[in-house]
């Protein structure tokens, strides 16, 4: 019997901030910060985590959690946790997705900086950027023969070598949630993900693509300064 390879489960929760919680008392809106720090610190042996402000990017989006463990139950008790606090009664959730790793199809000796293109877990490097969107692709990609369809995606590959600081990570989401994929591009310089998004527009298997919004351009901050800066 083949063993199977260990995979993560990884969530992207996007939160935002009801205009009550703003005025509240000062020291209320202290107390539920703390609390809600105090409780993502005890899920840090079971669940790598890293935060980001969107204030600045997105009107419908604060600050987001990616999270990422081994077991779902994991990430369940951790949000079972987080909706028992105060400040949970203020957040509500306009996007969230889940997806898993897994071995890539299109990739077999794909090896460069920053790229593990074979991995089936998924580690945050923590760039200070951070590109986040869902993606699903149209039916004819299913059809196209495997030979088609490695073709296409080695000129992906091809393209994203150029851009060797940005570093992708790929999770999967069929039959597990609404899109198919879930890309994650981390990242010290914006521009250079932009010339790198424009760039793969131009590729043969860009018609294939049914969607890939909405994007989330994420900034890399410590918990704490994400809550801060709600208010």
């Amino acid at each position: 019997m083949v063993q199977e390879e260990a995979r993560d489960f990884v969530k992207y929760s996007f939160y935002k901030v009801a205009p009550e919680w703003r005025r509240l008392p000062r020291a209320d809106r202290e107390r539920s910060k703390d609390e809600f720090v105090a409780t993502l610190a005890e899920f840090t042996d079971r669940v790598a985590l890293s935060s980001y402000r969107l204030g600045a990017t997105r009107g419908d989006v604060d600050f987001m959690l990616w999270k990422i463990s081994p077991t779902l139950e994991a990430i369940d008790e951790l949000t079972t946790q987080l909706n028992r606090t105060k400040l949970a009664g203020y957040l509500h959730t306009p996007h969230s997705y889940l997806a898993m790793t897994r071995r890539s199809p299109y990739v077999d000796q794909h090896r460069h900086e920053g790229q593990e293109g074979t991995a089936t877990t998924m580690r945050i490097i923590g760039r200070k950027y951070l590109f986040v969107y869902p993606f699903v692709k149209t039916h004819d990609w299913y059809q196209c023969s495997a030979e088609e369809r490695q073709r296409l995606m080695s000129e992906h590959f091809t393209i994203g070598h150029r851009y060797p600081e940005v570093k992708i990570s790929t999770s999967y989401s069929f039959g597990l949630d609404d899109q198919e994929f879930v890309l994650g591009f981390e990242t010290d310089s914006p521009g250079t993900f932009l010339d790198l998004v424009m760039a793969l527009r131009e590729s043969e298997a860009r018609p294939y693509t049914l969607r890939d919004t909405p994007i989330f351009t994420c900034l890399s901050k410590p918990l704490r300064e994400c809550l801060d800066g709600l208010g």
